[in-house]
């Protein structure tokens, strides 16, 4: 069984995390570990109808922010992976420098030190250069840097269209075959 961890963090973005958690639902072999955090609590209410108690149920198990102890801050515990969706800036210089303070962030550090995937979708525009060093940092350090942006080619007609094309392709990068994207077959007719 795959055991993948899904962090939310404080950027905006909440969807893409409990799309994640919708979609991993309902893949066989697949147990979901969630870390949220308090922003991210917040961001839900401002940007989801979602209580709190919807997202949890979602997730196979879930941690405490600032538990420490979490069976997923040992390298011990072995996972196939982790998604940081959404990924703040303030998460991601924590991830870069190491700053374990809290559990999604030592979670994120082990994925780094064990060799796991560690897919990070940073949601902040415009990047200043201080993003952009940190974003070059942790791809250096290992991290997969997938950013949400809308596939065009795909013809999206609902923001449930672009939100699931950018989950189907983090799903990807771990591996785990979903059928509910469009794929890129070349031009029609050529």
């Amino acid at each position: 069984m795959k055991k993948i961890i899904i962090g939310i963090g404080g950027a905006s973005g909440v969807t893409y995390g409990v799309r994640l958690l919708e979609k991993l639902r309902d893949v066989e072999d697949v147990e979901t570990h969630l870390i949220m955090s308090p922003i991210g609590q917040m961001n839900l209410g401002l940007e989801t109808d979602l209580k709190l108690t919807d997202v949890l149920d979602l997730a196979d198990v879930t941690y405490k922010f600032s538990d420490l102890a979490a069976a997923v801050a040992s390298g011990s515990f072995k996972t196939d992976g982790m998604v940081v969706a959404a990924c703040s800036m303030k998460t991601l210089s924590g991830i870069v420098h190491s700053y374990a303070d809290n559990l999604l962030i030592r979670a994120a550090d082990v994925c780094l030190k064990d060799r796991r995937p560690l897919v990070l979708m940073p949601r902040e525009t415009p990047l200043h250069t201080g993003h952009c060093k940190l974003l070059y940092e942790a791809s250096s350090l290992g991290a997969i840097i997938a950013p949400p942006m809308p596939a065009m080619y795909t013809r999206p007609q609902t923001i449930d269209d672009i939100v699931d094309h950018s989950v189907g392709r983090v799903l990807d990068l771990l591996g785990i075959d979903c059928d509910f994207i469009k794929r890129w077959n070349g031009p029609k007719g050529g």
